[in-house]
């Protein structure tokens, strides 16, 4: 039976950075993955071009029941650690908006970059290997890779969650927290597009146009683009908010939200005899179907200005229902995962079992929209790279 001091489960980000990085340090690590590839959610990751990681990183734009557990890992490597490694590499990058960071070339780099890395560190590496079973006896884990049984003192579980399945996303990760005994807090689709239905698919009839609107549920509120699909709704600005909101609840949209109080009263008065779907600074299509939906027909002179105050109310806080999401075929991320509380915050260790860690998306740890999660994936693998 080949021996290692760590068997890592998972080569994608969070898995490759840690398998460097426990190498680098003089570890004996086995990598294991069942695709047969390594990094294929990086390469898909910004449009091809990965947006790794983000200047805007902080605490309180990751979501978790436990939300100071991040705290300790964003710390100690951040956004610009990262980057003094892609810039060691000469990988050009460039700040696209709100702080997210992609290469100039090719997400390809940054896998190219974290292999490198794992070569650097004497890794072994075994692509399109089935995990059969996992054991854990006598302080040691045994993992069934394909034909071969390998053991080790730590295992450390980085197999993402179940979005994007067609890239080979499971639950594994939950099942192997579960059987040692970690809690699961309950998986869910996010930063995933929004489906609509009965009274909202009038807008459906809009697929294809989009407009910088602030998006909110709760207390969380974002502004950015929001794009009208022919199931529903996406964009950043619903894809952000998706990652808050749960089936039967609402989301608000304002779609003015640069409009002072009382534009549309002062908008009678300069233009009586414009109709509100023109006096909207809405795409037409758009603008339209709000003007229809709020009944207000004719010009601007002939509506009285409560109806005109109660559409700016209106406007500003549009409701929509959701049906559902579109699940984790289209979600970026998943929200939810091994329950922070059975985690050490320091190192990523299962509290109750020794050797155990888990890292990355199967953490209940999930960032914004924007390089958030690769920052955590970066951050938790180096915490645990460092323990290990």
């Amino acid at each position: 039976m080949a021996e290692y001091d760590a068997i890592i489960l998972g080569a994608g980000a969070a898995g490759l950075f840690c398998a460097g990085l426990a190498g680098q340090r003089g570890r004996r690590v086995l990598l294991v993955d069942h695709a047969d590839a390594a990094g294929k959610k990086i390469l898909i990751s910004g449009g091809g071009r990965c947006n790794f990681t983000n200047t805007g990183t902080a605490p309180d734009r990751f979501l978790s029941a436990s939300p100071h557990f991040a705290k300790s890992a964003l710390a100690r490597y951040s956004p610009a650690d990262f980057i003094a490694l892609v810039e060691a590499y000469g990988i050009a990058w460039h700040e696209k908006t709100l702080g997210q960071l992609f290469c100039d070339g090719s997400a390809r780099q940054i896998v190219a970059m974290l292999l490198d890395e794992c070569a650097k560190g004497g890794v072994e590496i075994a692509l399109g290997q089935p995990i059969a079973a996992v054991d854990h006896a006598d302080g040691r884990f045994r993992v069934t890779v394909g034909a071969r049984t390998v053991s080790a003192p730590a295992l450390v579980i980085a197999t993402g969650g179940p979005s994007i399945p067609k890239l080979g996303a499971t639950g594994f990760a939950y099942d192997c927290a579960r059987r040692f005994g970690l809690k699961v807090a309950e998986p869910r689709p996010a930063l995933v597009p929004l489906v609509l239905t009965g009274d909202d698919l009038l807008f459906r009839e809009l697929a294809g146009v989009a407009a910088e609107v602030v998006a909110h549920h709760g207390k969380a509120a974002f502004r950015e683009a929001a794009l009208f699909t022919h199931r529903g709704l996406s964009g950043p600005a619903i894809l952000q908010i998706s990652s808050y909101w749960r089936p039967g609840a609402e989301i608000a949209i304002d779609f003015l939200p640069d409009a002072a109080p009382g534009w549309l009263k002062q908008a009678k008065r300069a233009q009586p005899r414009a109709t509100l779907a023109k006096t909207l600074a809405l795409p037409g299509r758009l603008a339209e179907a709000l003007a229809d939906r709020l009944a207000l027909p004719g010009e601007l002179a002939n509506l009285p200005d409560a109806k005109l105050a109660a559409s700016e109310a209106a406007l500003s806080r549009w409701r929509f229902h959701p049906s559902g999401s579109e699940g984790f075929a289209k979600a970026e991320v998943t929200v939810g995962g091994i329950s922070t509380a059975d985690l050490s915050s320091q190192t990523m260790a299962a509290r109750r079992v020794p050797g155990l860690y888990a890292i990355g998306e199967c953490v209940d740890v999930t960032g914004w929209l924007g390089g958030y999660n690769f920052q955590w994936a970066w951050a938790s693998a180096a915490a645990c790279a460092a323990a290990l």
